[in-house]
């Protein structure tokens, strides 16, 4: 097995959270993650060349600057706040290892290469599990001691939902961004394949995040394929850019025109926009809106209690009362990923989250990776009601993003490897 593959191993199956390796207090995916960053150490110890990039350079500034705002907080919550070592040690080593894994890949000798043929493992090894699970789930084969529902919602071998289905959100546009960088037909056909298991998965776990970043992802990235499409026609006055325009400039007034049967018919679009989320928009999804309302008004209230330094990595808030269940953790997490970091770091570590997903974006849209920005987004928009930062998919995605953003000729380069 080589280095990429056991990279991508790595980023896929810690969203099988109901799996561990026997005897040890972890998953398949952290164990091939330990491994990967073992022998990229012992490769750089034997003499193997490293390389000090752009996106090394960035990386390296994040996590010193994340390091050190934590570091604050954690001094903060001692002093004035009751601290969980659980808590403080399982995102302690999650962070380490992701730090691990960013910093390494982005020093690899002709990172983009390896990245990219770790992100074709990616979509292949998704695939081969997604389609395990939904087996396991038609009862085609054993289940081996895994719970894959979650009542009436797909969790796979997750904890719950909401974890497949982010893996999920980042497949699809990942398997999108292989699929329109490359100028194999066997490479673009995998790669638009490689999207429907990840989307047909997603919708099973009812996730209404996992619906607008789907929805909002496909927008952008067909905007942005037109932008790229019109720009690369300038100076040409062919018949399809010609009717392009038209359709465009004819939209304005025509959505105004059919505006007032739109509005006779908002009651309809309403009930189906409902018909998509969970409980069609019911109970379930007004209780999920109070229980997220009261987590991130209680962060808020603690990050400014801290006086916007933090309290340390971990959870911070109290259980809410509207929790019924008995076993739900203490501390509770506020399920936001800025305003989690803004309990653990302030707004140092929140600042700095912003600053690098921004560097990324701007990267994406400067070279035009439009698969990619619509990824940036998709994982953007899932991280404001759910904590997504410990996950290594993002990261994975994060880095080849800034990767390829700083690779010159990056698009040029994936086109001939496919």
């Amino acid at each position: 097995m080589t280095r990429d593959a056991l990279l991508a191993i790595g980023v896929v199956m810690p969203f099988a959270s109901q799996i561990d390796v026997p005897g040890i207090p972890f998953g398949y995916g952290e164990l091939c993650l330990f491994l990967w960053i073992a022998l990229s150490v012992v490769r750089i110890l034997a003499g193997g060349r490293t390389e000090i990039t752009p996106t090394l350079v960035r990386l390296a500034s994040f996590w010193t600057i994340f390091a050190l705002a934590l570091g604050v907080g954690t001094l903060v919550g001692y002093f004035t706040d009751i601290l969980y070592l659980t808590g403080i040690w399982h995102d302690g080593v999650a962070y380490v290892l992701l730090v691990c894994m960013t910093c390494l890949a982005a020093a690899e000798p002709d990172a983009y290469r390896h990245l990219r043929r770790s992100a074709w493992w990616v979509i292949a090894i998704a695939n081969a599990t997604l389609a395990i699970q939904l087996m396991q789930a038609s009862g085609w084969i054993p289940q081996a001691g895994v719970e894959l529902w979650y009542w009436d919602r797909f969790r796979g071998w997750s904890l719950n939902p909401n974890q497949i289905a982010l893996y999920c959100a980042a497949f699809g546009p990942l398997a999108l961004y292989l699929a329109t960088t490359t100028n194999k037909p066997i490479g673009k056909v995998l790669g638009f394949a490689g999207m429907i298991l990840p989307f047909y998965v997603g919708r099973l776990t009812k996730s209404d995040t996992f619906l607008y970043t789907s929805v909002l992802g496909w927008l952008i990235f067909l905007g942005l394929r037109l932008r790229t499409w019109l720009a690369a026609g300038r100076g040409t006055l062919s018949y399809g850019r010609q009717a392009a325009m038209v359709l465009i400039l004819a939209a304005l007034p025509l959505t105004m025109a059919l505006a007032p049967f739109g509005l006779t018919e908002l009651g309809n679009a309403e009930s189906f926009a409902k018909s998509l989320t969970k409980d069609k928009g019911g109970e379930a999804t007004a209780e999920t809106a109070e229980l997220r309302m009261y987590l991130w008004e209680q962060a808020v209230r603690r990050g400014l209690a801290s006086a916007s330094l933090g309290l340390g990595p971990g959870a911070h808030l109290e259980r809410p009362n509207i929790v019924e269940t008995g076993d739900t953790p203490r501390p509770f997490e506020a399920h936001s990923t800025l305003l989690d970091l803004y309990t653990q770091g302030g707004l140092v570590a929140v600042g700095a989250l912003i600053w690098l997903v921004g560097a990324a974006a701007v990267l994406a849209w400067q070279a035009k990776l439009d698969a990619m920005l619509a990824l940036l987004v998709s994982l953007g928009v899932f991280s404001l009601p759910h904590l997504i930062i410990r996950h290594p998919i993002v990261w994975f995605a994060l880095t080849l993003c800034l990767v390829a953003g700083t690779t010159p000729n990056a698009t040029a380069a994936s086109l001939r490897e496919g």
